[in-house]
């Protein structure tokens, strides 16, 4: 454990706690700060504080930074479709049926598994399960990934991801005939109080932004493009279910049965923008369709 004391001067007066420790710490991301404050790692005139904490002139922060655990995540040779890498990061475009790290249940054969194999540093903020993992997509869901390769890489694109500057487009194909070419679904989203394996809309949940654009009509079914404000667990999905248009083949929170032989929901991540974290520039990746995507649009048309 490294432990180390800093001393608030008139700078940092006000500032939130976890604001200022980000400032200090530039290697850490602000989420990695908060959780060393909930885990009571962090002390404040040797006082347990939370995040919002206002900064006073003189404060003592005491900061207990845990040593990095040994990554026992095994690298596995699972090819990978590599769009773009560099020394900072990589954008890899992820197949239906890959789970992204290894959790209860699935800890081989995950894009962690054969992200470690292809490279061998990744950003460490998010812990041994999930390094250089900036933001994740369902399992069954396709589509983009950037991944991080070093920590101050990974803090910069997780930055944008709060701010909400990250470019995030899907193609979703939905149950029934949207009738609105184009909307907003703005609606908070928590874990669902009668089953707590789904999320859902809930009142009290995290702030969630869907905006979508139809893109074609079926004679049962709707193409939509779907764009993130937010980025919450199974977004789309609920969204999608609450206002009454399911995404086919969802087996959580669309419909019991389906026409087509699915292993999934019909989501597709199809463009990723975002500021580079060395170089400023601004990056844009596209990725077709998949294949079995492309067959249920077919037999549709």
């Amino acid at each position: 454990m490294d432990i180390e004391q800093l001393i608030v001067d008139e700078e940092y007066v006000n500032f939130r706690l976890d604001v200022f420790l980000s400032k200090k710490y530039e290697d850490k991301s602000r989420s990695y700060i908060q959780k060393l404050i909930e885990e009571e790692k962090i002390k404040v005139n040797d006082k347990i504080k939370k995040s919002n904490y206002k900064l006073r002139l003189n404060d003592v922060i005491t900061v207990n930074i845990p040593e990095t655990q040994e990554l026992v995540v095994e690298p596995e040779n699972i090819p990978l479709n590599i769009l773009y890498e560099d020394e900072d990061i990589i954008v890899v475009n992820k197949p239906q049926g890959m789970v992204v790290h290894p959790a209860p249940g699935n800890y081989n054969g995950t894009l962690v598994n054969a992200l470690l194999y292809h490279c061998k540093d990744l950003s460490g903020i998010n812990g041994v399960a999930r390094p250089g993992i900036v933001h994740r997509i369902d399992k069954d869901t396709s589509g983009i990934l950037v991944v991080a390769k070093n920590d101050r890489a990974h803090k910069k694109l997780a930055e944008q991801l709060k701010e909400h500057t990250m470019k995030r487009e899907y193609i979703a194909l939905l149950e029934g005939r949207l009738k609105s070419d184009e909307g907003t679904i703005d609606k908070p989203i928590g874990r669902n109080p009668k089953d707590r394996l789904k999320m859902g809309v809930v009142e009290g949940g995290k702030k969630a932004v869907t905006h979508y654009k139809v893109l074609e009509r079926y004679e049962k079914n709707t193409l939509v493009k779907c764009i993130l404000e937010t980025g919450r667990t199974h977004q789309i999905r609920v969204h999608m279910s609450y206002i009454g248009y399911p995404l086919v083949g969802d087996p959580i929170y669309g419909f019991k049965r389906s026409k087509f032989s699915l292993n999934g929901q019909m989501l597709h991540a199809k463009k990723l923008g975002f500021i580079h974290p060395s170089s400023g520039e601004y990056m844009e990746f596209e990725s077709d369709l998949p294949d079995y995507f492309k067959e249920v649009l077919r037999k549709l048309s």
